[in-house]
């Protein structure tokens, strides 16, 4: 029996119930695509996952990305990225700075994100005390909060996203553990700056979703570049209102999945070098969650 325990908070549920190393039905891929729409961060506790069948799972959800960087990713299966602090015989052996600030994966792209799939393995721990949460955003309760008159503004508008952005904050960074190269022409050519709707429907909820984040939307579309900078200036410090952020506190064996449609996240970057975090990455793209064939297994679910 498939069990999903909210966590009373904005965000965030626990599903119990479900083997993910095991071939997802469409019935319990429905019951997840339900919960993703209702709590869009959900944990699955104590998985035991190889490469393969992190990639056979987050496929369920849609086409994977290969990250453009071409950097760490499992030999077999390059759809899985390892991110980690941990060196071996002097090199890097993951992404040590993945996700630290406020951020939606694959805005960037014109096939946007959907859902991320991350596994832990090490999680850093100081006292007791797991370190390294992620924290995230609600999109659905930051638009709901809007006023009324800015909820009619955004309705017509659009926004440039631009993977460079992100990219080049986390190569400023001080301190870096695995310093950041310049994107190469070709990287660049792979990932050119594009534009989405600020505000989205969601597929599966049928709810407003607030679209532009920090890490990369550069600027609104249409408006002076002074009004443009004021308006996002206001909608970056409007997402991260304290009473819509939640915050996953990572166990070994926890598989989480996040929807990236109606999220921001941020990796708190709280533990050092010799306090190791090892977590293994998929991304499902959303070719799927906007066709009404794969929505209505959620909708099947619910019933």
């Amino acid at each position: 029996m498939v069990e999903v325990i909210p966590s009373g908070e904005v965000l965030g549920a626990r599903v119990i119930g479900l083997d993910l190393s095991q071939p997802l039905s469409d019935r319990a891929l429905g019951i997840v695509l339900r919960a993703l729409a209702d709590h869009a961060v959900l944990c699955f506790p104590g998985q035991r996952l190889d490469a393969g069948a992190q990639v056979a799972f987050s496929r369920r959800f849609g086409e994977l990305e290969v990250h453009v960087s071409g950097a760490f990713q499992d030999p077999a299966h390059p759809e899985v990225m390892t991110l980690s602090n941990i060196t071996e015989n002097g090199r890097p052996i993951g992404l040590a700075d993945a996700g630290q600030d406020w951020h939606t994966d694959m805005s960037f792209s014109r096939m946007i994100a959907f859902v991320n799939v991350l596994y832990a393995l090490k999680v850093p721990r100081r006292d007791g005390k797991a370190l390294g949460n992620t924290e995230f955003a609600s999109m659905t309760a930051a638009y709901e909060a809007l006023p009324p008159e800015l909820k009619t503004r955004l309705a017509g508008l659009t926004a440039t996203h631009d993977f460079e952005k992100f990219w080049e904050m986390m190569r400023r960074r001080k301190g870096a553990a695995t310093p950041r190269a310049p994107l190469t022409e070709e990287q660049r050519r792979k990932k050119p700056p594009v534009s989405h709707p600020m505000v989205m429907k969601h597929p599966i909820s049928g709810r407003r979703i607030l679209y532009a984040n920090p890490g990369y939307t550069m600027r609104v579309d249409g408006l002076p570049q002074d009004e443009s900078d004021a308006l996002l200036e206001y909608l970056f410090d409007h997402q991260v209102r304290p009473e819509f952020i939640y915050a996953h506190r990572w166990t070994e064996g926890d598989v989480l999945v996040w929807d990236n449609l109606q999220t921001l996240h941020n990796a708190v970057d709280d533990y050092g070098p010799d306090e190791p975090r090892l977590i293994k990455r998929c991304q499902a793209m959303a070719n799927l969650v906007f066709e009404p064939g794969f929505a209505r297994l959620a909708g099947g679910a619910a019933g």
